[in-house]
């Protein structure tokens, strides 16, 4: 592989980090996910915990905006472009990246394939209650809500709407098979790259 770069925008629950994961071992690249959050907070001293929870819930707040007014780039900004310089830095070499807005951190770079999964609600249901292990009293409720999270971090820092086709390269529905979205994957990456 020359330079692509892969980038994977997930559903909560569709089994995009798995795919990606795969993805990365059949390619023979890096893969990069809670890795980025680990070097993040190694550069900034801000606790990986804090930076996960900056993710998942992005401020709206308007009186935390106008507090932040006054003083230097908010936290949260900070973490999202402290997160944009190391994608960018390991996408010197080929690599697969799951989510943190790296197909919009990436749009500039002259050759990245940029995937958006998802998946039947019942079937994130299963996968967050079966292989995330997830408690919640109201599964549905609660999946949905991490794609509000994900759409509302996604519309906070990329001003475009998360999961628009219109951003991506490639959507796939992970119902097909995990296996067989890694193939499809894999095909449209390998007839970029050529």
């Amino acid at each position: 592989m020359k330079q692509l770069v892969i980038t994977i925008s997930r559903q909560y629950g569709s089994g995009g980090r798995i795919i990606a994961r795969r993805l990365s071992e059949e390619l023979g690249v890096p893969f990069y996910d809670k890795e980025i959050i680990q070097k993040v907070s190694e550069q900034t001293g801000l606790t990986e915990h804090y930076i996960r929870q900056t993710e998942a819930r992005p401020t709206g707040s308007f009186l935390f905006d106008l507090y932040n007014m006054t003083q230097t780039m908010p936290l949260p900004d900070q973490v999202f472009v402290a997160q944009a310089k190391y994608i960018q830095d390991v996408t010197k070499q080929p690599c697969v990246i799951v989510g943190r807005c790296a197909d919009y951190v990436l749009d500039e770079h002259r050759c990245c394939l940029r995937v958006f999964v998802q998946a039947p609600l019942e079937q994130r249901v299963r996968r967050a209650r079966e292989e995330y292990q997830v408690e919640a009293p109201h599964m549905e409720s609660f999946v949905k809500q991490q794609d509000r999270y994900r759409a509302s971090y996604y519309s906070h820092f990329v001003g475009r709407k998360w999961g628009d086709m219109g951003n991506y390269d490639l959507c796939i529905n992970s119902r097909i098979g995990i296996e067989q979205a890694v193939a499809a994957i894999k095909a449209a990456a390998l007839a970029m790259d050529g």
